[in-house]
């Protein structure tokens, strides 16, 4: 009898572990993190001084949080594309190149996509904006 109250403890401490962590794991996906990709590359130009024009190549991801988010993107991807366009447009060559001034770029490129995203849909779906390509001539 000792034996069998035994064994039945040691299987329940077996085998609870793994149904804690089917609990946790359906907890832990309320927050469905996806990156959408803007396809092709955007290839635009700055202003530069002189007569030569100065080109900029990025790729952009978009972080959103849901699949609902997703599709709202995946909806609305020309008005993003001319967003960044118009971002990229505005810019100084000296901006463009630099470092610490493409992070400025980066959070206008955000706060003007929510916007334009919140006068369409009424809620400003994009946490992040990360440039993985950033090339200018």
């Amino acid at each position: 009898m000792f034996k069998k109250a035994l064994f039945c403890v040691l299987c329940f401490s077996l085998f609870s572990p793994a149904l804690f962590a089917d609990e946790e794991a359906t907890e832990e996906i309320k927050d469905d993190y996806q990156y959408f990709l803007i396809e092709p590359d955007i290839i635009t130009n700055y202003i530069k001084p002189g007569k030569r024009i100065g080109f900029i190549r990025v790729t952009v991801e978009l972080m959103v949080k849901s699949k609902g988010n997703y599709a709202v993107l995946e909806n609305h991807e020309p008005l993003i594309r001319d967003k960044i366009i118009t971002v990229f447009g505005e810019q100084n060559e000296a901006i463009v190149k630099s470092v610490i001034d493409r992070d400025d770029i980066r959070q206008r490129c955000l706060e003007e996509i929510n916007d334009l995203l919140y006068a369409e849909t009424g809620k400003k779906p994009v946490e992040d904006l990360l440039f993985t390509k950033y090339l200018y001539q």
